[in-house]
C-alpha cells in the first residue's frame, strides 16, 4: 500500500468540512465504530494502519459537536428524534461500506466520503429540528427535554414566552353545554405539566375554583344566563410559574328555536363549529350531549309514527298484488284448458258424425 498511505488518512480526514452535530452521542454509533475496528478492518485493512484510521475517524465523528452557533441553524442541541434520523443514516450508510466488502485505500476514501456527506445531511436535520421542533410555543413555557452535543447530557429547557396566551370569546345558546377547551397543540409534548385549573372571575376580581385537574375543558351543561361572564383557565408545572393562561368571554344567547336547531345540525354537518376559530382552542357543540327541545323531540316523533305506518300500507300493498297475480295467473291456465277440452270434444264429435254419413254413402251406393 506504500508509505503515502498514512498522509492520504490524513488528508482525507482534513478536507471534513466544520462539524455539524452529535451522532456521537448515540450508543449505537460508538457500537458500529467500535465493531468497525474489531470486526472489519482486520480484514480489510494492513494492522499498521488501523489506529491512525480509528483516530481520525472517531475525531471526524466527535468533531459533530464543533458546529459554529446560529440561531436559525443551531443552537449547541438537539431533540431525541433528530438524533435518531441522524445516527440512522450514518449507521445506514456505514452498513452499505461493510457489506460491500471493499478493501485498501478504495474503503478509506468511500469511508471518509460518507463521513463528509453524513454531515451535510446532519445540517439538513438540525437546521429543521431548529426551524420548527425547537420551543414550538408561541406562548406560555414550554419545558422541552434537550440533548447538550458539547457532553451528550440531557436537560429540561424552559422556553420561557408570554404566559398571557390570548382570550376566547365564546357564544352558546340557553340550556345548551358550554365547552371550554384549554389545551394548545405543544402541551402534549412539554414536560413538567400538571393540572388544568379553571376559575370564574367575578366583576371585582376576585376569582372562584371550577375545577383542577389533568383534562383540559370545562364542561357546563345546560348552561344558564347567569353562566355568562369571565372564566380563566390556567396549566400549571413543577415549576412556580404557570405554563399557560387563557381567558374565555362567555356570552350566552336565547334559546334556540327549532328552525335554528335544524340550521345549526346542517352547519355541524358541513364543518362549521361555534366559538373561537383559532386552531388551539376551538368551541364545537357536541350533539350528543346538547338537549333538543320538546317541539323537535315531537317532531321527529311524529316522523317515526308516519313512515311506520306508511311502511305497514306498502307491506300490505304488496302482499295484495301478488295474491292477485297468483290467482290471475290460475284462472288463465283454468280457462285455457277448458278451451283445450271444449275443442277436443268438437274434434271427436265431428268424427264421430263422419262415420255413419261414410256408411249411408257406402249402401246408397251399392
Amino acid at each position: 500500500m506504500g508509505p503515502r498511505f498514512p498522509l492520504l488518512v490524513a488528508a482525507l480526514a482534513s478536507c471534513l468540512p466544520p462539524a455539524l452535530g452529535c451522532v456521537i452521542c448515540d450508543t449505537k454509533v460508538v457500537e458500529a465504530l467500535k465493531s468497525l475496528e474489531m470486526d472489519y478492518l482486520p480484514g480489510h485493512l494492513e494492522t499498521e494502519h488501523h489506529k491512525n484510521l480509528m483516530k481520525r475517524v472517531n475525531q471526524a465523528v466527535q468533531d459533530f459537536k464543533d458546529l459554529p452557533l446560529d440561531e436559525d441553524s443551531y443552537m449547541g442541541v438537539v431533540d431525541e428524534p433528530t438524533l435518531e434520523k441522524a445516527s440512522w443514516s450514518l449507521l445506514k450508510d456505514l452498513k452499505r461500506i461493510t457489506d460491500s466488502d471493499v478493501k485498501g485505500e478504495l474503503f478509506v476514501k468511500e469511508l471518509f466520503w460518507m463521513l463528509h456527506q453524513q454531515k451535510e445531511t446532519f445540517a439538513r436535520y438540525v437546521a429543521l429540528f431548529q426551524k420548527d421542533a425547537f420551543c414550538p410555543n408561541k406562548c406560555g413555557m414550554m419545558l422541552q427535554t434537550l440533548i447538550w452535543c458539547s457532553n451528550c447530557q440531557k436537560q429540561v429547557h424552559a422556553c420561557r414566552k408570554s404566559m398571557d396566551c390570548g382570550e376566547r370569546n365564546v357564544k352558546v345558546h340557553e340550556m345548551e353545554d358550554m365547552i371550554l377547551d384549554c389545551e394548545l397543540n405543544w402541551h402534549q409534548a412539554s414536560q413538567g405539566l400538571t393540572d388544568y385549573s379553571f376559575y370564574r372571575v367575578w366583576r371585582n376580581k376576585s376569582e372562584t375554583l371550577l375545577y383542577k385537574g389533568k383534562e383540559p375543558t370545562l364542561i357546563k351543561t345546560m348552561v344558564e344566563p347567569k353562566d355568562a361572564g369571565t372564566y380563566r383557565c390556567q396549566l400549571g408545572t413543577v415549576k412556580s410559574s404557570p405554563a399557560t393562561i387563557i381567558r374565555f368571554h362567555v356570552k350566552v344567547l336565547p334559546k334556540r328555536t327549532m328552525e335554528e336547531t335544524l340550521s345549526s345540525n346542517s352547519s355541524n354537518r358541513s364543518g362549521m363549529s361555534w366559538g373561537s376559530n383559532m386552531s388551539s382552542t376551538t368551541l364545537q357543540s357536541s350533539p350528543s350531549s346538547s338537549t333538543q327541545s320538546p317541539t323537535v323531540e315531537t317532531m321527529l316523533r311524529s316522523l317515526l309514527v308516519g313512515l311506520l305506518i306508511w311502511g305497514f300500507v306498502v307491506l300490505i300493498a304488496s302482499i295484495v298484488i301478488l295474491m292477485l297475480c297468483y290467482w290471475s295467473e290460475k284462472n288463465l291456465g283454468y280457462s285455457i284448458d277448458s278451451i283445450k277440452a271444449w275443442f277436443s270434444t268438437a274434434k271427436e264429435a265431428a268424427q264421430s258424425s263422419e262415420v255413419p254419413e261414410k256408411k249411408a254413402t257406402q249402401s246408397r251406393s251399392q
